[in-house]
């Protein structure tokens, strides 16, 4: 940690001294968390992620082209060789998985860990239990226990691991084949740029999105403990999707025979217009578009089978080598900037509320990282199969608690 004069003089280069406006009404243990924030600021980063705020142009050179994708369904005798190429894999232990779970359940009105929230199911169980579930549940049938990886925040890591030792980590053992790690997190800025102080009177920070996991992995040594454990494939997922299937030796077999060391699922578009990142190549690289940055035009095209020519959406379902992460995680992505309502203390030591967006939160994406390697496969599966979000409340009536108790009702029988 640098001093406070190191800290000062840093702060007044960067035109941020505000930050200790309020340091002598903090109390010792605060102080110090402040002053450690402080320490670990990029300041040329966040002012540089400030000023694209103020011009995000597009590259209108850049060649959008269509991806190829594989249809699990309609793979015919390719299945079985995909599956048992798989089969193999995690049978000799190659497969870890990562879970997504730096979230909180506000959106839900549920105070907590989103992992923690029950759905409704007669059982009771929380998203957590269901995923342990589907793990355990797949890998028994390859006599093998598949480590699972959990990222959460500084927001919710303490109460995230307590409810697991609650609940006797669902059978898994922490620090053998459970593992915990956070996420990075940027300080938010107001629109002139400076770094806003929360009502706890720390620096203000949000996530970084969910493509920081390739440099928590890394930076948390989780991608030297997965070579430890002899993983080579880590499939990485979020933890609101309540039927995500982790485990699978079909996506695990055709990222083996085509030597591609990222694979993602996908499903096809329920309509052509629908607000959905797409797979796609850009400049020859796999990539995922997002809905605005489609055309019309783009979206109707269609194939000589009437197919959907940007048609594979994106669901956060990947499986990457150890080796495609590492070297992902070697530097940070690119930052996309979100527009927020953020309370905040004001200079003179007031909590505003605000009532409409009045802050930048910088946010990394996991997907600009497949621009990192030459090809990659994409499976399509089936929404009612694999994808059951729950993201709203049930007031929004989908990807809601109710959306995904009925998905998981119908796919499991439970009704």
């Amino acid at each position: 940690m640098k001093d406070l004069d190191e800290i000062k003089f840093e702060l007044k280069k960067y035109g941020q001294e505000h930050l200790l406006n309020h340091f002598e009404h903090l109390d010792e243990t605060k102080q110090k968390m402040l002053l450690e924030q402080l320490s670990n600021i990029n300041y040329e980063l966040i002012n540089s992620l400030y000023a694209n705020t103020k011009k995000q142009e597009k590259n209108s050179k850049d060649v959008i082209e269509p991806i190829e994708y594989l249809d699990k369904y309609k793979l015919n005798e390719e299945y079985k060789t995909y599956e048992t190429i798989g089969k193999t894999a995690i049978k000799e232990g190659k497969l870890a998985v990562v879970t997504m779970a730096g979230g909180q359940g506000t959106r839900l009105g549920h105070n907590g860990p989103k992992g923690t929230y029950d759905i409704g199911l007669d059982s009771h169980k929380s998203l957590f239990e269901l995923l342990a579930d589907g793990i355990k549940e797949e890998a028994k049938k390859y006599d093998v226990v598949v480590p699972w990886f959990i990222m959460t925040s500084r927001e919710n890591n303490k109460e995230t691991v307590e409810f697991f030792e609650k609940n006797k980590c669902f059978g898994y053992q922490k620090d053998k084949n459970l593992f915990f790690f956070m996420q990075g997190q940027l300080p938010m800025v107001d629109t002139e740029g400076k770094i806003l102080i929360g009502e706890d009177g720390l620096v203000k920070e949000a996530a970084d999105g969910h493509g920081g996991i390739y440099e928590a992995l890394v930076k948390n040594d989780m991608t030297k403990k997965m070579k430890e454990l002899g993983v080579e494939w880590v499939f990485i997922g979020g933890v609101d999707n309540c039927l995500v299937k982790m485990v699978d030796p079909v996506l695990m077999g055709i990222a083996i025979d085509k030597k591609v060391s990222v694979a993602g699922k996908s499903l096809v578009k329920a309509n052509p217009h629908e607000k959905v990142g797409v797979f796609c190549k850009k400049n020859g690289k796999p990539y995922v578009i997002e809905y605005s940055e489609i055309t019309d035009e783009m979206a109707e095209a269609v194939d000589e089978n009437g197919e959907l020519l940007f048609g594979e959406s994106h669901i956060l379902c990947n499986l990457f080598s150890v080796d495609a992460i590492e070297r992902m995680g070697a530097n940070p992505l690119p930052y996309h900037s979100a527009y927020k309502k953020a309370k905040y203390i004001d200079k003179d030591g007031n909590l505003v509320v605000p009532t409409s967006p009045n802050a930048y939160k910088f946010e990394a994406f996991l997907f600009d990282a497949f621009g990192e390697v030459d090809n990659m496969a994409v499976l399509r599966v089936k929404r009612e199969e694999e994808f059951a979000p729950v993201k709203n409340s049930d007031d929004a009536g989908v990807d809601c608690p109710s959306t995904a108790r009925k998905l998981y009702e119908d796919f499991y029988k439970l009704k």
